[in-house]
């Protein structure tokens, strides 16, 4: 099977959610291309032609791709179809919102969030939150398909020599364009790479207590920071820092969950992080059946003595 794979690159380098997408391309056993899109795509093309796996990288340059307007990007997809058998994309803001464009092109049913490929037509993928594992069937004779990063391997950087083929886009977006685009800048690492992550919850009680307790922490550690649903609607932090089934999904090395009760939503976007730590003053919260560590307490007492002592 020929598999086409959607590249998301930042800063000339192939963004780690896309490397884990390559190591789910590999698991079918043929032949991966890499596409990047947009006018900076041809700074990732010497990263991307590294990535050990990697057949052949497409370039296509179009301005008119820029920002990624699924608009823009799903008939170029859907063309290219004509010589894949598979397009993998990243469960990401991005992938989300391209792929089911191309599934509708092509007049396919997509796969979401697969986090295991058992055959050639055949995934698995979670259901009710992370709760039920379903095994999924395609019939259709082109495969769309979303992937949960943090449920595969990442392809490694060196060792590739893949050839790279310029693509004539062909766009014409008459649907939408770019205004503005409104983004946090922090010099933490990024929510979805982050090997730490320190998140909190709405138990913090105002946005001034989760900068005050939570941020040393993390700059301490050197950690990413998260957040609850709940203290995003409560405006602590914005909505980029949610970590949840509607957030995004994490699996660090080390993930410290601070005044979070651990509901469902919650559960679904970190539970497979390789450590948890808890920190709740009540021990009956949900989130200390996944904790392998948890500390029951006062969070304004033991976070400022925890990040002392670091």
């Amino acid at each position: 099977m020929k598999v086409l794979v959607l590249g998301e690159y930042s800063g000339g380098k192939v963004k780690d959610s896309t490397l884990a997408t390559l190591g789910a391309a590999a698991k079918f056993g043929g032949d991966v291309d890499l596409l990047l899109i947009g006018p900076d795509a041809a700074g990732a093309t010497e990263d991307a032609k590294s990535i050990a796996g990697v057949s052949q990288v497409l370039v296509a340059a179009d301005p008119a791709l820029d920002h990624e307007l699924a608009e823009a990007v799903a008939p170029l997809l859907a063309r290219l179809m004509a010589d894949h058998d598979v397009l993998l994309a990243s469960s990401t803001t991005t992938g989300r919102n391209i792929a089911p464009r191309v599934a509708a092109l092509l007049d396919v049913s997509q796969v979401s969030d697969i986090i295991s490929v058992e055959g050639p037509d055949t995934f698995t993928r979670p259901i009710y939150a992370g709760n039920a594992i379903a095994t999924v069937r395609s019939k259709d004779a082109k495969k769309v398909l979303t992937v949960r990063g943090t449920a595969f391997d990442k392809a490694e950087r060196g060792g590739g020599s893949a050839a790279v083929e310029q693509v004539d886009a062909g766009v014409q977006n008459d649907r939408s364009q770019f205004v503005s685009m409104d983004a946090s800048e922090s010099e933490r690492p990024e929510l979805t790479s982050a090997k730490i992550i320190v998140s909190g919850g709405r138990a913090l009680g105002s946005g001034a207590a989760f900068h005050q307790l939570i941020e040393p922490l993390a700059d301490k550690l050197g950690a990413a920071v998260g957040a609850s649903r709940a203290a995003v609607d409560a405006g602590y932090v914005p909505n980029d820092y949610q970590v949840g089934q509607t957030g995004k999904i994490v699996a660090p090395e080390l993930y410290i969950a601070i005044g979070i009760s651990g509901a469902i939503q919650h559960l679904a976007g970190m539970k497979d992080s390789k450590v948890i730590v808890a920190i709740n003053k009540d021990e009956e919260a949900p989130i200390f059946q996944v904790a392998d560590v948890g500390l029951v307490g006062d969070l304004f007492k033991l976070v400022p003595e925890l990040t002392e002592k670091l």
